[in-house]
This record gives C-alpha cells, structure tokens and sequence, in this order.
C-alpha cells in the first residue's frame, strides 16, 4: 500500500517539471521515512493491547480464593503465621466456659469475666488480661509467662504448676490463690502481695524445674523493697521500708516473709 501510494504520487507530477536528480531521490527516501515511522506505532499498539489482556486475565486467576485460603490458615493457626491470636475476649463474658489445651497466644483479656472458668494447660504467652476477674478460674499447667495481668482478680484462682515468667502482676489481688509448683521467675509483684504468698508458697514447677519459693524470692533478706523486677512507680512501698541503700529495712520487722 505504502508503495502503490508512491507509485501514484510520481505519476501526478507534470511532465513540463522535470524533476532533478536530487529531487528525484528525494522523494522515494521521505516516503520510506513516513513508512518506517507508521509501523513501529502499529506495532506498539498491537503490543500494549497483548500487554493489557495478558495482566487482565493473569490477575483472573483466583486472587479471591488465595486471599480466602491466607485467612483461613491464619483464623486456624490463631493469628498471621501463628505469632499473635485472632482470639478477641474483651469485658467478654467467659464465667465458667471451659477452653483446656488452647492456645491463647496474645490474645486479649482486658476486663473479661473469666470467674469459675477451666483455661488449664492453655497457652496464654503474651496475652492481655488486665482488670480480668478470674476468681476460682483454673490455670494449672497453664503458660502465662511474659503476660500483662496488672489489676486483675486471681482470689482462689489455681495456679498449681502455672508459668508466669516475666508476668506483671501489679495491683492485682492473689489472695487464697493456689500456687503449688507455680513459677514466678522475674515475674512484677507488688511486695505485700509477695509476702503473702510466700507465707504457704511451696512446690517445684514440672515444666521449668524452678522451685515457688524461690522464684518469688521468699527468705531473701537483701530482695528490694519495692519487689523484682516492680517498678517503684506502681507498687512503692512506704518510705519507712527503705533504708539508706533503698532495700528494705530490717528494723520494721516486715522484710522477711517466712
């Protein structure tokens, strides 16, 4: 076609102008111009429209049923790639449910009625629980350690063989709270709450090997008055407990808890 179109542009131009020798090389040479000029175009066009039917169709291809099936191992393995819980307890109403042997994982608490329920030998590592109200709620054998329990209500709670490593217990009530073989290892108590439980505390966890009494620190006469590791701003005690060193001060009578 580009060639014909040449054909008939040369025929249009009157015989009575003869053409030079540069002009008649001229022309053929911007005709080819415009053909090499056109195509590349064509091509582009064909190439981009491939393009955008290829993505179209390869995006087809089940985007939905992949995101389904993340979701669903996700819900299953209780949080993205099984770091964290999808579990979602909050102020809920947990009063005497049973959940043994369940991992909890970061899972939130804050506020649930969990009184009377059954969570032994569940995994709560890293969980909320604060402001909680666990009264006789049962957590023997359960992981507790690295958890956030401040505030919360443990009276007659079973913690028989129960780990709270690293736990933070400040201001939260553990009266009659049955502790046998629970470890306390580096877990934050407030100091009279410590001394109370080391009046009965006894036993050696199955799981760690560390005996209660020792990982609450009981019969440690130089432990700080403020607890281990507690922060003095939650759970200072009064200033006449310090002496000059900032442990507790045998003259009150209050530092061992036997």
């Amino acid at each position: 076609m580009v060639f014909a179109s040449a054909s008939l542009l040369a025929t249009a131009v009157p015989r009575t102008l003869p053409l030079s020798r540069a002009q008649r090389h001229a022309r053929p040479r911007s005709t080819l111009i415009v053909c090499h000029s056109s195509e590349p175009k064509k091509w582009r066009a064909v190439v981009s429209t491939a393009l955008a039917a290829a993505i179209v169709s390869f995006g087809g291809i089940g985007p939905m049923t992949a995101m389904a099936d993340l979701n669903k191992y996700e819900a299953e393995m209780r949080g993205e790639f099984g770091i964290g819980s999808a579990a979602q307890f909050g102020s809920a109403d947990l009063k005497k449910a049973v959940h043994v042997n369940e991992n909890f994982r970061r899972a939130n608490f804050t506020a649930a009625d969990m009184r009377e329920s059954d969570f032994s030998g569940s995994t709560f590592n890293g969980a909320y629980l604060e402001k909680a109200v666990a009264y006789k709620a049962n957590f023997s054998g359960a992981d507790l350690s690295d958890t956030l329990m401040d505030r919360m209500v443990l009276n007659e709670a079973n913690l028989t063989n129960a780990v709270l490593v690293r736990s933070v217990l400040t201001r939260s009530d553990l009266g009659g709270a049955i502790i046998e073989g629970a470890d306390f290892s580096d877990a934050v108590l407030d100091l009279l709450q410590k001394q109370a439980l080391c009046k009965y505390a006894s036993g050696t966890n199955p799981m760690t090997g560390v005996n209660t009494r020792k990982s609450l620190g009981c019969g440690n006469s130089r432990r700080s008055a403020y607890g281990s590791p507690s922060s003095p701003l939650l759970s200072a005690p009064p200033p006449k407990l310090l002496d000059r060193n900032g442990l507790c001060d045998d003259a009150t009578g209050l530092c061992d808890a036997n």
